[in-house]
């Protein structure tokens, strides 16, 4: 018994036709908008490129241009053949090309489902990805006289002040590195050099911040050397004190950024799939009536549309049984020649008489 089947006139054919021509232009639209949101997002990762450690963040964007050129492709295609459907002799030189397109459409509506499910499941990599950018940025910091490294020491202030965030996760990772650049240091200061003595790598590190990392809505000036000696500052409590620097760290905040971002691309694309799909469906139902036409003299006679010519069961097993008659036939294939071959390497026997 086939799937989905649906008696068709003449009537029902035109107004079919003409319903998935305009679904098709709308999916057209509709791939604009999955490329768009391809492009947006790349730019997007590409403007904070130098604080992610490789280019597997770009996938995503990848994949949504080219789902959104593939789309605008397939449906002005499809647009094509169901305007054309509406006059016979037109249709006919579309027949053969039909199910080719539709098996196309198929594998196509299978890749925009995984790279709808790859917008929602990307955060962990995206967030290991950061983690390792963020630290390898901030080692970097200081480098402003470096060729090459000189642009970073902006890149993270203006990150922290964007972002309304500090360090990789939380504040005190700047406590770790040594941030301010030699260039800056006076050597020759007994404070300078106890700290640089005091650090196995002979580093100057200290419990304070870049000042990018204060929050202007502090009541009061920001607070971003000494961060942690409260006997330093006067009435002052490093703990308490939440509007002084910023509490989030900046992979935190990144994180949440593109991921949301992401998530709202990938419900989007899932609209579109399923709008895809409905538009297969309709393709599919217009293929079998037109192909199931009992006289193809008398237009206005009526006819069958299925989407599928068995139920799911039956295809399933059918599909089975091809692939198993393939692999047969290539077993055949592969004797044959094996046959062949011990035949050509036999050679006949010469008997001699004395």
């Amino acid at each position: 018994m086939a799937l989905l089947k649906v008696k068709f006139n003449q009537k029902k054919r035109v107004k079919l036709a003409q319903g998935l021509w305009l679904m098709n232009w709308f999916s057209v639209f509709a791939g604009i908008l999955v490329f768009s949101m391809g492009l947006f997002l790349k730019i997007e990762l590409r403007k904070r490129s130098e604080v992610m450690d490789n280019s597997e963040s770009h996938f995503v964007p990848n994949s949504l241009i080219l789902m959104g050129i593939l789309s605008c492709a397939f449906n002005g295609f499809a647009g094509k053949i169901c305007y054309d459907s509406l006059d016979p002799a037109k249709f006919a030189k579309w027949k053969p090309l039909l199910k080719p397109y539709l098996a196309l459409c198929f594998v196509f509506n299978i890749l925009i489902f995984f790279v709808a499910l790859i917008c929602f499941l990307t955060r962990s990599s995206l967030d290991s990805t950061l983690a390792q950018g963020l630290k390898n940025g901030m080692k970097f910091y200081r480098d402003t006289d470096t060729p090459g490294r000189c642009f970073m020491k902006k890149t993270i202030d203006m990150l922290q002040i964007e972002f309304k965030c500090c360090g990789n996760n939380g504040y005190k990772d700047w406590f770790e590195i040594q941030w301010i650049s030699n260039r800056y240091l006076d050597f020759s200061s007994k404070e300078v050099k106890d700290r640089i003595k005091s650090n196995v790598d002979g580093r100057y590190l200290v419990d304070g911040v870049p000042f990018s990392c204060c929050n202007p809505s502090s009541p009061r000036p920001c607070i971003q050397y000494q961060v942690t000696n409260n006997s330093a500052h006067y009435s002052y409590d490093y703990q308490t004190e939440e509007l002084n620097l910023w509490r989030r760290g900046c992979r935190e905040a990144l994180l949440n950024y593109y991921s949301g971002m992401m998530s709202s691309m990938g419900a989007v694309t899932l609209l579109v799939w399923l709008f895809e799909m409905s538009v297969m469906v309709g393709l599919r139902l217009l293929h079998t009536s037109l192909e199931s036409i009992a006289n193809p003299e008398d237009p206005e006679c009526e006819s069958e549309g299925w989407v599928l010519e068995n139920n799911l069961k039956d295809t399933f097993k059918s599909a089975l049984e091809n692939l198993k008659k393939l692999g047969k036939f290539n077993q055949v294939e592969a004797g044959a020649e094996g046959a062949e071959g011990e035949e050509g390497g036999k050679t006949p026997a010469i008997t001699t008489v004395s």
